[in-house]
């Protein structure tokens, strides 16, 4: 192919590629030309839509403006009218306080007035007064002047003279009505006295136990007794030796009898007994060691008791040993009331009287109590329980004033105070009353000791026994000491002596025992 043809068939080429370019352009030109209109379309619905979507927003929310705006009015006007209400209510309160402030004050304003037309009346009436007052010292005046004239004498002459006379005549209607006020007065005392005096025995009811020389001890069995006796008497005689008291094992089903005439020793008896039994080892020397624990005991007892009636009366501040001695008395008898009962008592009476009569209480009582202090150790010292109470008040520093009470309460001395007088009559009326005191048992406990010191003064005589009643002593003897018929010698003596220098009704039989025991043993 020589190269016009190659010329001709690119220039062929070339105008078959200008061909289609333009083709394909006007092509693809067209269709974009539809896309574009296809384009605006779509914009212009979407632009429809949205203005229509837009419009039915808007109409939305109006009506919701519209709606709120209705409800925010009708709840404004609500509360505008509670306000206003309130308002009206506050203000009609206003109106009736004022109202109220409005009478009071018109009230004040007639008060006012009224007590200025008081002060004018007093204020007139006051002048009034004061020239009434004026005129009856001129009118005085004049009268005593003419007084003076008529009688010849002054006015101080006259004031003298019936000064003198209104004197004598005072004092002899003062002497008749002190005399008329005296005897009243004692017979307004006696009767007071009276009334106070029973009145004290009403209010201080106190129990009294009738006391007894012997002492009752239960037993478990009856097997006890022979335990309580021990093997030949062994038992028995140990504990008796230890306390100094009598055992009685009699038919009396579980129970044996403690006699003695010493109320402390015998209570010591009965507890030791009580232990003993209660522990179940009996023998001689658990019983002395019982025995010897139990008086320790007792001490405490007797202190105990001697505390427990100072609480009961009230007293304080009183020496220990003062207390102690209360305690004993506990186990003293006269004339069979008990002694630390009847001084309780005592203290009783004495404060219910004196406070009757206005009197210090407590310094009664405290007198009451100690009145009788003495019998705690009469038996061992000399001289009456009187004076030994007064010396131990002294020992332990008891005022004057107590002192005295003890020491007069038995007209041992002179009272030196209303207390000591109180005391006297308070003992009498406790040892007084119907059965606080039985005469004969003290006679009976004495004339029973005497008996038994009359025995144990002769000699050779180991013990002596009072026993039924007093209408029989039994005489232990010893029998290397005191032969048969030194023995038949000294129931006679013994006899002769009691007649001689004792009293008793009836007969008393005297006997005399000799006994004499050989002990071996058998290994």
């Amino acid at each position: 192919m020589d190269t016009g043809q190659i010329v001709i068939w690119a220039a062929i080429l070339l105008a078959v590629g200008i061909v289609t370019f333009i083709l394909g352009w006007l092509f693809n030109n067209k269709i974009a030309q539809g896309k574009v209109a296809n384009a605006n379309a779509f914009a212009e619905k979407i632009i429809a839509d949205a203005k229509r979507e837009a419009e039915t927003i808007k109409k939305t929310a109006t009506l919701e403006a519209r709606d709120e705006w209705h409800r925010e009015k009708a709840r404004f006007e609500r509360e505008t009218r509670e306000k206003r209400e309130e308002i009206q209510r506050l203000e009609g309160q206003i109106a009736d306080r004022e109202r109220k402030l409005d009478r009071k004050v018109d009230l004040l304003s007639t008060k006012e007035r009224e007590l200025q037309a008081r002060e004018r009346e007093l204020s007139a009436r006051e002048k009034r007064v004061r020239a009434r007052d004026e005129q009856l010292s001129v009118i005085i005046k004049q009268q005593n002047m003419r007084l003076e004239r008529i009688a010849g004498m002054t006015q101080e002459q006259a004031k003298s003279l019936l000064m003198a006379n209104l004197e004598n005549k005072a004092r002899q209607e003062a002497a008749q009505r002190a005399k008329e006020i005296k005897d009243r007065a004692i017979a307004q005392a006696n009767r007071e006295a009276k009334e106070i005096i029973a009145m004290a025995i009403q209010r201080c009811a106190t129990d009294h136990t009738v006391e007894s020389t012997v002492s009752v001890v239960s037993l478990p069995n009856d097997d006890m007794k022979g335990r309580i006796i021990g093997r030949e008497g062994r038992n028995i005689r140990a504990f008796e030796t230890a306390t100094g008291v009598d055992v009685i094992v009699d038919d009396t089903p579980e129970a044996v009898i403690l006699s003695g005439f010493d109320r402390v020793r015998r209570e010591i008896a009965r507890i030791a007994l009580e232990r003993l039994i209660s522990d179940g080892r009996i023998h001689p020397g658990r019983i002395e060691e019982i025995v010897e624990k139990t008086k320790q005991d007792m001490e405490e007892i007797i202190q105990e008791a001697g505390e427990q009636a100072a609480f009961e009366v009230g007293i304080h501040g009183l020496h220990p040993q003062v207390i102690k001695l209360l305690g004993k008395l506990k186990y003293r008898t006269s004339y069979g009331q008990n002694v630390l009962q009847h001084s309780k008592e005592v203290a009783h009476l004495s404060g219910l009287m004196a406070a009757e009569l206005g009197l210090d209480v407590a310094t009664a009582k405290r007198a009451g109590l100690l009145h009788d202090i003495g019998k705690a150790t009469d038996q061992e010292s000399e001289g009456t329980h009187s004076q030994i109470g007064v010396e131990l008040a002294q020992k332990y520093n008891e005022s004057e004033l107590i002192q005295n009470a003890i020491a007069a309460h038995h007209e041992d001395a002179e009272p030196t105070s209303l207390i000591s007088v109180l005391v006297q009559a308070a003992d009498a009326i406790s040892g007084a009353r119907p059965g606080a005191r039985r005469e004969t048992l003290e006679g009976y406990i004495k004339r029973l000791e005497r008996l038994e010191e009359l025995a144990d003064s002769f000699e050779g005589v180991e013990k002596a026994y009072a026993i039924q009643a007093g209408r029989e002593i039994r005489v232990m003897v010893a029998s290397d000491v005191v032969d048969d018929a030194r023995a038949e010698q000294m129931a006679c003596d013994i006899a002769d002596r009691i007649e001689a220098e004792m009293e008793y009704p009836g007969q008393i039989k005297v006997t005399v025992i000799r006994e004499r025991r050989a002990v071996d043993y058998a290994r």
